[in-house]
């Protein structure tokens, strides 16, 4: 593994690779600056961009903005007091804090080293635990697989905060969506006599409009509910290198638990990096001496915010390429590059790509230096991009996903794709639908399509699932992460419904602020 790894170290140091790191991060940073883009919207848009690279040089660009996106959330959320990304909401506890006491150099300076540190600490989990994972799933065969897929969308859909039944309603339509155009036998299915379906819809349009478009859409509705009335934060500002190095020494424990806990939560499907910021600030709160003081503006906070949500990328990765099964949208954008590419993620890949694996360890550590260094040389330039109107914003990525949906093939058809997914996806929004169930189903459909056709053709019997231990495992979690769910649900409800009933004035509340 070890030759693999210098080889393609090699391969990431060349001056183009290098070229395309740095400019996915520095639009992961722009993305994640800007409140509301998101990381997920920023690795869409350069999707597309990587269809003509080779599969290292469109790894590589995609890593650099996914290591840039979760560190950029912090500029706008400690500058602005809003967050750039979901997954930097802990950031602006104290992170703003700090800032309108007259250290935004400082709290920014501590945020970027956090990062950086979470991101080397995910890459070496990644580098450890990856090929073992891998090779215990050598043992998967098509019974094994299918049931995996099952509890992964049954996990995610059981994670929608107490949308149990919409989540999986929502899976269940990501795998009918697959299901369109011929299957394996040659067989038409729901084309509605249109020639166009035969041919089923490619996963990016779908993914662009579900995920994207109605992103924009709802950026837009929500442009006349902000509050605007923002404390001013000095736009000047110089990053104290000595003392942010002696505010992260004083952490050692903080920073370390804090980018376990993101490598951990990133490895597990449908959580990401919103839960690990919650679970790891959290976390430092209960462990910390003077917990009342969390909320002021103290490096503890931002550290264990920035920490784990940045060591979420190493974590990621884990299940992505070891089992073939993506833990969030980000890493399930990132194995549609794979398998535009050819390259099927899976415990395989460690043996018949051991050099683009170690493509993707290589271009954390080096999306991370450059990270670093990008966000320290021209973190006044990145506050200033978080000040850019939606006005300005919605139309240019509107533009942009539709030049990458029809890039794709060349076909007018994947924009119609585009936008008939993106009213689908906002429709589904206003309805309250978790959306993440609804995109890993489509990631994820036609292999579970595959596996299951393929158990079937070599034991008819729906018993050998039951009878063989690993799918057996795979199917109990399955119904216990439905359990658990359901009991999650009847907890939340259970809440509402006594804040509902506690008082008029509680009810006339509720109502006065329904979406």
């Amino acid at each position: 593994m070890a030759e693999f790894f210098a080889h393609a170290l090699s391969l990431v140091s060349s001056p183009s690779v290098l070229l395309l790191i740095t400019i996915g991060v520095l639009f992961g940073i722009i993305g994640g600056s800007i409140p509301g883009f998101t990381v997920t919207m920023a690795i869409l848009v350069v999707f597309p961009f990587t269809f003509a690279m080779d599969p290292v040089s469109g790894v590589s660009i995609m890593i650099g903005v996914f290591v840039g996106g979760y560190s950029g959330g912090l500029v706008s959320g400690i500058m602005l007091g809003i967050p750039g990304t979901p997954s930097s909401i802990t950031t602006v506890y104290d992170g703003y804090p700090m800032a309108l006491k007259g250290e935004p150099g400082r709290a920014l300076g501590i945020g970027v080293l956090a990062s950086f540190i979470g991101t080397v600490i995910s890459v070496a989990v990644l580098v450890l635990f990856g090929p073992l994972l891998a090779k215990f799933s050598m043992n998967f065969r098509p019974w094994e697989i299918s049931t995996l897929i099952l509890f992964a969308l049954t996990l995610v859909a059981g994670l929608s905060n107490g949308r149990l039944l919409k989540g999986m309603l929502a899976a269940a339509l990501g795998l009918l969506i697959t299901t369109v155009g011929y299957d394996r036998n040659s067989n038409i299915r729901f084309d509605f006599d249109l020639p166009a379906f035969s041919s089923g819809f490619e996963i990016l349009p779908v993914m662009i409009g579900i995920f994207a478009f109605s992103q924009l859409m709802e950026n837009i509705e929500k442009l006349g509910n902000k509050d605007t009335a923002q404390k001013n934060v000095s736009m000047n500002v110089t990053i104290p290198y000595a003392k942010i190095v002696k505010d992260i020494m004083g952490q050692k424990i903080n920073t370390l638990r804090s980018s376990l806990i993101g490598s951990l939560v990133g490895a597990l499907p449908g959580t990401g990096g919103t839960v690990a910021n919650f679970i790891s600030y959290d976390q430092a709160k209960k462990f910390s001496r003077h917990p009342e003081k969390f909320g002021t503006g103290i490096p503890n906070g931002i550290i264990a915010s920035e920490a784990s949500n940045s060591a979420v990328a190493g974590g990621a990765f884990v299940p992505t390429l070891a089992l073939g099964i993506p833990g969030d949208l980000p890493m399930a954008i990132m194995m549609g590059v794979l398998i535009l590419h050819g390259i099927t993620p899976g415990p395989l890949m460690f043996e018949q790509n051991p050099v683009l694996v170690g493509a993707i360890y290589a271009s954390l550590l080096i999306g991370a230096i450059v990270m670093v260094l990008c966000q320290l040389l021209l973190v006044r330039w990145f506050a200033r991009i978080a000040l850019i109107p939606q006005q300005i914003l919605v139309p240019v990525v509107l533009m942009l996903c539709a030049i990458g949906a029809y890039a794709l093939n060349n076909n007018l058809f994947d924009i119609w794709v585009l936008f008939g997914f993106g009213i689908i996806g906002y429709l589904l929004w206003k309805a309250d639908v978790p959306l993440t169930p609804l995109i890993l189903g489509v990631v994820l459909g036609n292999n579970l399509e595959q596996q299951l056709f393929r158990a079937l053709e070599l034991n008819g019997s729906w018993l050998t699932f039951l009878t063989r231990p690993l799918s057996a495992t795979f199917i109990a979690l399955s119904v216990l992460s439905v359990i658990l769910a359901l009991r999650q649900n009847k907890k939340i409800n259970m809440q509402h419904t006594h804040d509902g009933s506690s008082s008029p004035q509680n009810r006339a509340s509720t109502s006065d602020h329904k979406p």
